[in-house]
């Protein structure tokens, strides 16, 4: 029996092409096509835009993207057993479906992307989820070309995705680099059984949206600051800070923050004051002694 769109259900397609997940490769495959649908449509209406989706696997999003009136799906798949089955489906959707075999790790979203408010949604492989949203995150050109990310995640790293200095035991490098060039919020949760196989973790569904103009820092900066803070989070900022090469105190005083604070307490803004602190260091002139000023 075929589905709505006229292909056949995602079991059988998976047994047809012999896809057995695979734990290397982060496969954890989407069977629902109401769940599916689901996550296409949280990206908002699609009628039209560009989507950028990330392992599709045997295509379940994919579909529900091109059923949603998506007009063009570039879908990156590293696993070449998938690329068969993705076929079929650029077939019941002629030019609409690009499927580019490759590592999203090292290709930019930006180049693949064309059209007005393009789009990224995607039920990411949990072994480079976190790789991928930092790369996004970290480029060194900003505001993106994509309007939106529309991305599932292990449900803990989803809850550092959207935590801040209020939510102190999900907070760290990943909340304040969402947090500097992105409103991210938690849509909802996708329970284990969803998925074959299950994984032994809940999922969330994590919408991010890029400001247009977020707080002025250097992206480096900014990621060399959070790790040092975060890396001895137990500790005092005027401990923590000690492996930034430059004296905290003078650092901490310039960025307006307490010394005796830890990471964890210490808002975006405090971090982007930091590393703006941290990058002027780092431009001034030594003093008569040859230190930094």
């Amino acid at each position: 029996m075929s589905e709505p769109d006229g292909l056949p259900p995602l079991r059988e397609v998976v047994r047809a092409h012999g896809l057995m997940a695979r734990k290397a490769l982060g496969q954890n495959f989407l069977f629902d096509l109401n769940l599916t649908g689901r996550i296409a449509r949280a990206a908002g209406p699609l009628a039209g835009s560009d989507v950028l989706e990330v392992g599709p696997g045997p295509g379940g999003l994919t579909r529900a993207l091109l059923a949603e009136g998506a007009g063009r799906v570039v879908a990156i798949e590293r696993d070449p057993r998938c690329l068969p089955a993705l076929a079929e489906i650029g077939a019941r959707y002629p030019g609409r479906l690009e499927v580019v075999e490759g590592d999203a790790t090292r290709l930019d979203p930006d180049a693949l992307l064309v059209g007005e408010r393009p789009r990224i949604v995607a039920n990411l492989p949990y072994n480079v989820g976190t790789v991928l949203l930092t790369n996004w995150l970290t480029a060194e050109s900003w505001p993106p070309r994509w309007a939106s990310a529309t991305l599932m995640f292990q449900r803990e790293v989803a809850d550092r995705i959207v935590a801040d200095e209020t939510r102190p035991a999900d907070y760290g490098r990943l909340g304040v680099l969402c947090g500097w060039r992105t409103e991210a919020r938690m849509l909802f949760e996708v329970p284990p059984q969803a998925f074959v196989p299950p994984p032994k973790v809940t999922s969330a569904v994590v919408l991010l949206r890029p400001r247009a103009e977020p707080l002025p820092c250097p992206v480096r900066a900014l990621e060399a600051v959070t790790r040092a803070a975060f890396g001895q989070r137990r500790k005092m900022l005027r401990q923590s800070l000690k492996g930034l090469g430059r004296e905290p105190a003078a650092l901490l005083a310039e960025a307006g923050l307490d010394g005796t604070a830890r990471a964890e307490e210490v808002p975006v803004a405090g971090f982007v004051a930091l590393a703006r602190a941290v990058a002027s260091a780092l431009v001034r002139p030594p003093d008569e002694a040859g230190r930094p000023v």
